[in-house]
């Protein structure tokens, strides 16, 4: 109720909450002036009363704490049989970034870990462990043994600037205890993942392909050592091949399919796109548990209006706290090559659905594409066409607002870097000449960069 309220409040606050430069502006006709802790959570402006109500009833959606079926409110219950979270907030807090367990955490509470073997599933996508799936669930309804739980332990790593000044780098350990159905063998393939802050994904779903596939460079035929790609990966809306957007690796065609393999995997909720329990063959108790009725967990009307309201969150406007050092980060932004991957403006298309997305300029910094990053960020777990070493790039809006809208300052894929000077060190493979520059900057320029960063 209380998301709701803040919901029909920022559309009443729209002429004074909408950013003032619509030609830069991030999410372009999204995008809202709002530097608080529901700065992800708030409807673009200018939404019909029509449009709010359903953006409404996709956040009650977003924030429902599913229950166990059968409930009293068939319509919010058929949780688990085995689970991670009970609501797509319970991950995506306030519409933001997951992070890893810290210290004095022994659950996993906005992060989870993908699991797979060699091998392809039967469309194409990551061939899930024989006994526990493509990630681990470490909940579980009554009577229904978790598949177990996850400890991550650091790995601290040294290193040194030119200049002298130091700095350490971490990366995950991962173990598991308490397997309930047996052991996870000599092939298993791992990777950590926290959850994304969902601003901008319509926009995301809106850059025609046609642009997507220009923008590729496999071959490095340019010669600047970047050599995008798209993903290719199964789309369940249209039951064909599509060019995935969404997601780490870009293995989600669209925020339909994000969104339905999210409940299924996330919180165990079928739909029609993903019918079947997310149960494994040999998973008795949990192939045995009651169902939340005939249909789907999460029915078709109310898995459309959730993802409208994905569509339609307003992208924050960036922030001018320091104007001179964070133009002079913008060039060296520029200098350092880092827009040759995070690239600065996208637009959608004259045809997107809903009409209010079409024909947007806005500036993700992304091009959606798949890079080697280089072995210190691999997890060795492909994904359709990504391999174990292939990321997709992330956008960079809303960058700066992770800590006060979420509280911590986790960032890259699996939570590993501790500021956004770290997530840059982590950057190898296509992306080690621009890291190699940033280190070879001065403090002042590295410093402009980070401000940059922090603004968007």
């Amino acid at each position: 109720m209380r998301r709701t309220l803040l919901a029909v409040l920022g559309l009443l606050l729209a002429g004074s909450l909408v950013a003032a430069s619509p030609s830069d502006a991030p999410g372009g006709g999204l995008t809202r002036a709002l530097d608080n802790r529901d700065a992800f959570a708030m409807p673009a402006p200018g939404l019909t009363s029509k449009e709010l109500r359903d953006f409404s009833f996709g956040n009650r959606v977003f924030n429902t704490n599913w229950a166990v079926a059968p409930a009293s409110v068939d319509a919010f219950d058929g949780l688990g049989p085995i689970f991670n979270r009970v609501s797509c907030s319970g991950c995506h807090l306030r519409d933001g970034r997951g992070r890893p367990p810290v210290d004095g955490e022994d659950e996993m509470l906005s992060s989870l870990v993908r699991l797979g073997v060699p091998g392809k599933d039967a469309v194409g996508g990551p061939r899930p462990h024989p006994r526990y799936g493509d990630q681990l669930g470490d909940r579980a309804i009554p009577g229904v043994a978790p598949e177990g739980k996850v400890r991550i332990a650091w790995r601290e790593q040294a290193g040194r600037y030119p200049d002298g000044t130091t700095y350490s780098l971490r990366s995950p350990r991962i173990t598991f205890e308490d397997l309930a159905y047996g052991p996870l063998g000599r092939k298993l393939q791992t990777s950590l993942r926290v959850a994304p802050a969902v601003v901008g994904m319509g926009l995301l779903d809106a850059i025609p392909e046609a642009d997507l596939l220009a923008a590729q460079d496999p071959d490095d035929r340019d010669g600047d050592g970047i050599s995008g790609r798209v993903n290719r990966v199964w789309d369940p809306v249209a039951r064909a091949e599509a060019v995935g957007r969404l997601g780490w690796k870009a293995n989600a065609a669209n925020s339909t399919a994000q969104s339905a393999a999210a409940a299924h995997g996330d919180m165990g909720l079928s739909t029609s796109l993903f019918p079947d329990e997310n149960c494994m063959p040999g998973q008795t108790d949990c192939l045995a548990a009651p169902r939340g009725g005939d249909g789907p967990d999460l029915r078709d009307a109310h898995l459309q209006k959730l993802v409208f309201y994905l569509q339609v969150l307003a992208v924050p406007d960036r922030r001018r706290v320091a104007p001179a050092q964070e133009a002079r980060g913008e060039a060296v932004f520029q200098d350092t090559g880092c827009a040759s991957c995070h690239t600065p403006r996208q637009r959608t298309g004259a045809d997107a659905s809903p009409a209010r997305l079409a024909g947007q300029a806005f500036m993700p910094y992304t091009d959606l594409l798949l890079h080697d990053m280089g072995p210190g960020l691999a997890d060795g777990r492909p994904d359709f066409l990504a391999s174990g070493r292939e990321w997709r790039t992330a956008p960079l809006w809303g960058l700066g607002l992770v800590p006060t809208t979420n509280g911590h300052s986790f960032y890259l894929h699996d939570g590993r870097a501790r500021s956004l000077e770290e997530a840059v060190l982590w950057h190898g493979g296509e992306g080690q000449a621009s890291r190699d520059r940033f280190k070879a900057l001065s403090r002042a320029d590295r410093e402009a960069l980070l401000a940059f960063l922090r603004s968007l």
